[in-house]
């Protein structure tokens, strides 16, 4: 008989309940999405779900219609009654006995969750700290899929050494991103906004793309390059760009002061027009 232990219960195979075989479970074979809202109002949704299927389609998931996960998304929020809200969903390629390869008739699974976003304030007046890690990642980080764990590696080293963020490193010495998140210099004296071009080694962020259009607006130059440590502790200012905090000023990198200690006055000035955006932008 095929069983299956789950804790310390013998199961057979046959009474197994379908998600303990995802094979998100298995082999991060899924990707995934994360939404927020403002004052009760989605942010953003046509472009992360834009996102969301491109990501389906690069890792061949077929199948699933996109109005449906947004009316899903809708409904969810809704039923949360949760104003500002964050809204995570992947899907994954369906659930079987564990196979590489995958069978041909795999039926999508889809997963949700709704819950409170806490209060970032504190990290938007102060700033963080942040620190460098290797960018141990597969090589299609422009992909939004559930292979996450080194990420999660690379934020617990984080917080041993006290930061919130950990900024990735390549093989070369040049930064990517953090390990959630866009990252972003400010040279004030050239009014020049610094942050990596898109690739594959790099997230597609949406935070990343409005940040990029109000900055314009704001008279800094925006030039897509890649810097190292070295170069980002010569920064004016630095600050990261997520989904659920926007923008976050970074006062220390490498245990290393930026600027004054403080968050900068373009950092300030952004986060305000981000505010003003969001505020036009129903």
């Amino acid at each position: 008989m095929q069983i299956a232990i789950i804790q310390d219960k013998i199961v057979p195979l046959t009474e197994l309940d379908q998600g303990y075989l995802d094979r998100g479970i298995y082999f991060g074979d899924g990707v995934y999405e994360v939404v927020r809202s403002y004052n009760g109002r989605l942010f953003a949704l046509s472009e992360h779900l834009e996102r969301f299927s491109r990501s389906l389609k690069e890792i061949g998931i077929n199948g699933v219609d996109i109005e449906d996960v947004r009316q899903k998304v809708h409904l969810a929020f809704e039923h949360a009654n949760i104003t500002d809200a964050k809204i995570y969903f992947h899907i994954t390629r369906g659930s079987e006995l564990r196979n590489h390869a995958g069978g041909s008739a795999l039926k999508p699974n889809f997963f949700l969750t709704v819950t409170q976003l806490p209060d970032c304030g504190q990290d938007k007046e102060k700033g963080i700290a942040v620190t460098t890690f290797p960018d141990w990642r597969w090589k299609r980080c422009d992909i939004k899929s559930l292979n996450l764990l080194a990420n999660v590696l690379a934020r617990m080293d984080a917080e041993k050494k006290n930061a919130t963020e950990a900024i990735l490193v390549n093989d070369i010495g040049q930064i990517t991103e953090g390990a959630g998140s866009a990252f972003f210099a400010v040279i004030t004296g050239q009014k020049k906004l610094l942050t990596r071009s898109l690739s594959p080694e790099i997230l597609p962020s949406i935070t990343r793309q409005i940040v990029m259009q109000i900055a314009k607006a704001t008279g800094l130059s925006v030039s897509e390059t890649a810097i190292t440590p070295a170069q980002a502790k010569e920064a004016d200012e630095l600050f990261i760009a997520v989904t659920t905090k926007d923008i976050v000023p970074v006062v220390k990198f490498d245990d290393e002061i930026i600027g004054s200690g403080k968050p900068g006055k373009c950092t300030k000035i952004l986060i305000e027009k981000f505010r003003q955006f969001v505020a036009e932008h129903k």
